[in-house]
């Protein structure tokens, strides 16, 4: 009688950035993959730990001299929001990449073994291969993400939108907007102003400036800015990441006047196009939390909102809580959206850097 292969457990390696040998490993092992995300890359850690001070390292997992799984991790440190390790920081995504079970059961002992060791009382895990056990709160209805196919043309692009929106879309393709796309230190002056006024109007601290800036170097000709202009001045912006035939508008925003001019309708059409020329064949419109405005917004584009799965444990039961729509920030958001401009970019970059 055959028994059943068990693969054996695989060693278990923490790697820090500055180790090249393991980062390079990890990036062959991601490239050979089709579920990775932008997220699990090293440029995304490096670039958060060059301008936000959040220091990262993957677990390599390893059998017979090859490796079997990774996860990436960043270590959050925040007087203000605590401590966690975060897979990844400020991502949506990034959590455990492996085919089999072992190796996943190994990663996640890993996590914690790592977190015990260097006193981190919480670890949230992002999407990717997400453990059991009751230690662990799995969170399948708070946020939902949003893709679909991009068309071949500009015309079946349009068809695809739900009449009503598509609507909207032609309004603002008639209203004498500019469009540019580029990264170069005026695109990114450009993102900055706008991004950094969407944000505070929405009641959030803007993130340091140097993080879009590493993002940009780091992804070179993977990332890039998108501004939609009116009378030469910027009204809406977004940073957009490329990675394995996918778009994903990451960090967008518009002022006031967008609404009025369609000029998000314009900036977000626009991208579709420009990266299907480039050859993208999906785009990405990211998380939204559930029932909230912007979930509203991609369904009224006639994306499916798709529940994102992600796991936390924490020492005492107890989930980190860094959302800016939780109950816990209704009057802190309520008093941003009051301070003048200068005043939170001042202030926003130093408290953003705990919130990934």
């Amino acid at each position: 009688m055959s028994m059943p292969f068990v693969p054996e457990t695989p060693s278990i390696t923490a790697a820090r950035l500055d180790d090249h040998a393991a980062m390079e490993k990890a990036a062959q092992f991601l490239a050979g993959r089709g579920d990775t995300t932008p997220f699990h890359r090293p440029e995304w850690l490096a670039a958060v730990a060059a301008a936000c001070g959040q220091q990262g390292l993957y677990l390599i997992a390893e059998r017979a001299g090859r490796v079997c799984g990774v996860v990436p991790i960043t270590e959050m440190r925040s007087a203000l929001f605590g401590k966690a390790l975060a897979s990844s920081g400020f991502a949506v995504d990034g959590g455990i990449l492996t085919d089999d079970h072992a190796t996943r059961k190994a990663l996640t002992e890993a996590v914690l073994a790592h977190a015990g060791a260097h006193d981190f009382p919480s670890v949230e895990l992002r999407g990717g291969a997400l453990p059991g056990g009751p230690e662990w709160q799995i969170d399948e209805t708070t946020y939902c993400g949003f893709s679909w196919d991009l068309a071949d043309s500009e015309e079946a692009q349009l068809k695809a939108v739900p009449r009503k929106q598509r609507a909207e879309i032609r309004k603002g393709l008639k209203a004498g907007l500019q469009v540019e796309t580029g990264r170069a230190r005026r695109d990114r002056d450009w993102h900055y102003q706008v991004y950094a006024t969407s944000v505070r109007n929405l009641g959030t601290p803007v993130f340091p400036k140097r993080l879009f800036a590493e993002v940009l170097d780091r992804f070179g000709e993977h990332a890039d800015i998108l501004t939609v202009l009116h009378d030469g001045a910027p009204v809406a912006s977004v940073l957009s990441l490329y990675h394995d035939g996918v778009v994903m508008p990451y960090w967008g925003g518009g002022v006031h006047a967008a609404r009025m001019l369609r000029a998000s309708e314009i900036m977000y059409f626009t991208l579709m196009r420009h990266a299907a020329g480039r050859g993208c064949t999906r785009f990405d419109f990211g998380r939204s939390k559930t029932g909230t405005g912007p979930w509203s917004y991609k369904k009224n584009w006639g994306f499916d909102p798709q529940p994102l799965r992600y796991a936390s444990w924490s020492r005492d039961g107890q989930k980190r809580d860094v959302n800016p729509n939780s109950p816990k920030y209704r009057a802190m958001v309520s008093a941003w959206q009051k301070l003048p401009l200068p005043v939170a970019n001042m202030i926003g970059p130093w408290l953003s850097k705990g919130l990934g």
